[in-house]
């Protein structure tokens, strides 16, 4: 949709600034310290960089009141695109702020506004097929030795899709390591496409890039077809949000799509995997954008078309959908099974942070700000951190390698008194 589609979500903005905090009802369990709920506007402390700030940028640009500037780049390219403005507005409006900004990277890139420093990034992307700016022929060499089915050469239920960060990262290869051999060992038929698996594109649709997107999306659809695949499993979180949300959005949900964690809860509860190695640990669950609030599906949406309602307004002023939208809200997301999860694992406590489910603060990794804008997103890592002190856990669980890899980062430049771990590393722990 272009964004022009818009421009009534833009003019309804009442500029309350519900998108740069936690709203009503969850501020009274939250410690005002950490009642901030975007990382950008938090950090920059100017309206323009709130959700609110950038619908009216969009719509400033749509009137011509404004140029392509690097002011202008720096507010819609210095955002993690998490999402939690389009949640926090959703409370008192019901207008789209996400998928504005969306268009918005869209329109920019358009116009060749793009930020320096992802451009090699993005090149990477199209000459490599991956985000890491790495040789694809190296891509499967996390797998080494794993006997795992190769899906370019015989067909299998399940396609375990690690990503581009699970890929290239060497020092996250043990996660998609243990998380492969949990399936394989529960008896599930999985396969791997190894070397010639591709990005899943989500990156790419976030940093405005539509038609590369498509590519993606189109060339993943007709691999796992020819692979006889079922369902999609991925320890990646951004990949889980694409196929879910994403390709979803363009009418695409011929496959089941997992995320390894909701595999592995399902094995714990049928008894193919037991729990029961005590680990005496006081331990907080971050919950990851893509694996939360934005991996809802879009629904009502035709093969290969996003989902378009027809707009009209009611005696002048109100502004109705036809037929009725149905509004992603956040709430909808995969929460509960790496809490169900934890809470299974034998002497270990967990402990809850102040913003946690659909108002969860961004590890600060997303929306390219990890490469464009790399102090910034440092220092969001940096405040979740000392969030998950101030509830007394020694520890952070996550289920998403970006997450965990920009945590990482920030311990680097903060003291190692906290650890960071994938939540697949613990379940593997717990396995006797």
């Amino acid at each position: 949709m272009p964004l022009e589609d818009y421009k009534e979500d833009m003019e309804r903005c009442v500029r309350c600034s519900h998108c740069k905090h936690v709203p009503y009802v969850p501020l009274a369990r939250v410690d005002r310290t950490f009642r901030d709920v975007c990382p950008s506007v938090a950090r920059f402390n100017w309206h323009s960089f709130s959700g609110g700030g950038k619908m009216i940028t969009a719509y400033a640009l749509l009137l011509n009141r404004i140029d392509y500037t690097p002011t202008l780049e720096k507010i819609v390219y210095a955002c993690q695109m998490c999402g939690a403005c389009d949640v926090s507005c959703k409370v008192q409006m019901d207008i789209e702020p996400f998928e504005t900004l969306l268009e918005l990277r869209a329109r920019l890139v358009e116009n060749g506004v793009f930020p320096a420093e992802l451009t090699p990034i993005f090149d990477g992307l199209k000459k490599e097929d991956n985000m890491m700016q790495k040789p694809k022929a190296e891509r499967g060499r996390w797998a080494d030795g794993l006997q795992l089915k190769d899906l370019t050469k015989e067909k299998a239920e399940v396609a375990f899709h690690v990503g581009c960060r699970f890929s290239f990262d060497s020092e996250l290869w043990q996660v998609a390591r243990t998380a492969a051999t949990l399936l394989k060992n529960a008896g599930v038929d999985v396969g791997i496409f190894g070397r010639d698996e591709t990005c899943c594109g989500g990156r790419a649709y976030e940093l405005g890039f539509q038609g590369e997107f498509i590519k993606y999306m189109d060339h993943n659809l007709e691999a796992w077809k020819n692979a006889g695949v079922k369902t999609v499993i991925t320890p990646c979180s951004d990949c889980y949000a694409t196929f879910k949300a994403w390709y979803s959005r363009y009418g695409h949900r011929e496959f089941q799509v997992l995320h390894v964690v909701e595999y592995l809860e399902q094995l714990i509860k049928e008894g193919k995997i037991k729990l029961r190695r005590n680990i005496p640990m006081v331990v907080t669950y971050h919950d990851p954008c893509h694996l939360g609030r934005l991996s809802e599906q879009y629904l009502y949406s035709s093969p290969g078309k996003p989902y378009i309602t027809q707009k009209k307004r009611v005696l002048g002023t109100m502004l109705i959908h036809e037929p009725p939208k149905p509004w992603r809200r956040g709430a909808n997301g995969i929460y509960d099974p790496p809490r169900n999860i934890l809470k299974s694992i034998p002497g270990l406590k967990f402990v809850e942070m102040y913003r946690i489910r659909e108002y969860a603060w961004c590890c600060g990794a997303g929306g390219g700000v990890k490469d464009a804008y790399p102090d910034f997103a440092i220092w969001a890592a940096k405040q979740r951190i000392k969030e998950a002190r101030a509830v007394g856990a020694g520890a952070i669980v996550t289920a998403c390698g970006w997450c965990e890899r920009n945590f990482k980062d920030a311990l680097g430049e903060m003291d190692g008194s906290i650890k960071i771990y994938d939540l697949v590393e613990l379940v593997e722990e717990a396995i006797e």
